[in-house]
């Protein structure tokens, strides 16, 4: 909004220029999301707590999680919130990324807060079915598929990461395979989502790799030198990714061990669903097994541990899954695992961003 607002008087008001670049406004857009959790936060957990939406805890859970039962959840609606104002004063909706991606969010969040509604203000201990959910989300995964695929922009072929001259073209498969990624990325980050500040530290660090890949990806000089696919439109999604950044710190400032409020699906579902969104615009979709190195670490281990049971009939492989809880059962300590699990997280982010030049 500010953008279209304040965009036409830079012909005639030079100072007004600094409304063109990309990087003012993914500055300001992640300070505006920043300031929107940050502020609105309080309010946020006060209705959540006297609306008695409070965190359920498993039986079968870490005995050390019984403490915080009660705590305020749905917390994402905040997030996703901050998400769209921020987008709506500094980003451009004439920009069709820009469009497909607040759609994943609109679309994704609704599965989310419909699943805690289901939890939380029904009293369904898990909300959907798991087949039901699985099912709104390949449908919307598809839906958000299609739409790239007809980007005017958008090329079909795939880049596999550390080989230049290698990228097998989909065509039409793009489209399951987008949705492959988008629902596969939110299902991981919802199943990360299980301790103080755990998965919006490696989604604050996930945003900001994508930023840097949205932003060379989007600058035909960059894109060229770097030996990677050069799209035009691309370099908006630069500003979507520093305002996930800074409402991921905004809440993060509530979410921090000892949390004050969870994000619950409403937030860790519509979340993995526009980093995946964002992987495949930006053309790293296979390097998200290395951005978010930990939502597929953390899903492998339920997978893993899942599969191993049924196989083994009733043996388990982790003492508890997701790898987490396996680590706090072990006697780490919950602040010890959320810290060590964020630095795994910076480490992958760095080998990704080497890709670039290891071409």
């Amino acid at each position: 909004m500010i953008y279209h607002l304040l965009y036409p008087l830079h012909t005639h008001i030079s100072a007004f220029n600094i409304f063109r670049y990309i990087t003012f406004r993914t500055i300001y857009g992640g300070i505006t999301a920043f300031l929107i959790c940050f502020i609105c936060g309080p309010f946020v957990i006060r209705k959540l707590a006297k609306m008695q939406i409070g965190q359920y805890i498993q039986k079968d859970g870490p005995a050390s999680h019984h403490s915080k039962k009660g705590t305020p959840t749905m917390g994402g609606v905040l997030i996703l919130f901050s998400l769209l104002v921020s987008t709506g004063l500094w980003g451009n909706f004439s920009n069709h990324y820009t469009g497909i991606i607040m759609l994943s969010l609109l679309l994704f969040g609704l599965i989310g807060i419909a699943d805690d509604y289901l939890m939380q203000i029904k009293k369904r201990n898990k909300g959907f079915s798991a087949k039901i959910k699985f099912l709104l989300q390949i449908i919307s995964g598809l839906m958000i598929g299609w739409l790239i695929y007809h980007c005017p922009d958008f090329e079909t072929k795939l880049t596999i990461p550390f080989f230049k001259n290698f990228s097998p073209e989909l065509g039409i498969y793009y489209i399951p395979f987008a949705a492959f990624v988008i629902v596969g990325t939110s299902n991981a980050v919802n199943l990360t989502d299980g301790l103080d500040g755990l998965a919006i530290g490696p989604i604050i660090i996930t945003s900001v790799t994508y930023m840097i890949f949205a932003y060379v990806t989007g600058h035909s000089k960059m894109a060229e030198y770097l030996h990677i696919t050069h799209i035009t439109s691309c370099g908006e999604v630069t500003i979507i990714c520093g305002i996930i950044a800074g409402a991921g710190l905004g809440f993060l400032w509530f979410n921090s061990h000892p949390a004050q409020i969870f994000m619950g699906d409403s937030g860790s579902i519509p979340l993995g669903s526009i980093i995946g969104t964002i992987a495949i615009i930006t053309k790293q979709e296979i390097l998200l097994i290395l951005v978010g190195a930990i939502f597929v670490i953390e899903a492998l281990s339920v997978i893993i541990q899942v599969g191993y049971f049924k196989f083994s009939h009733g043996k388990r492989i982790f003492r508890m899954a997701p790898l987490h809880h396996h680590f706090e059962l072990k006697g780490w300590a919950e602040s010890k695992v959320i810290v060590r699990f964020w630095i795994i997280s910076i480490i992958f982010a760095l080998i990704s961003l080497s890709t670039l030049k290891i071409r």
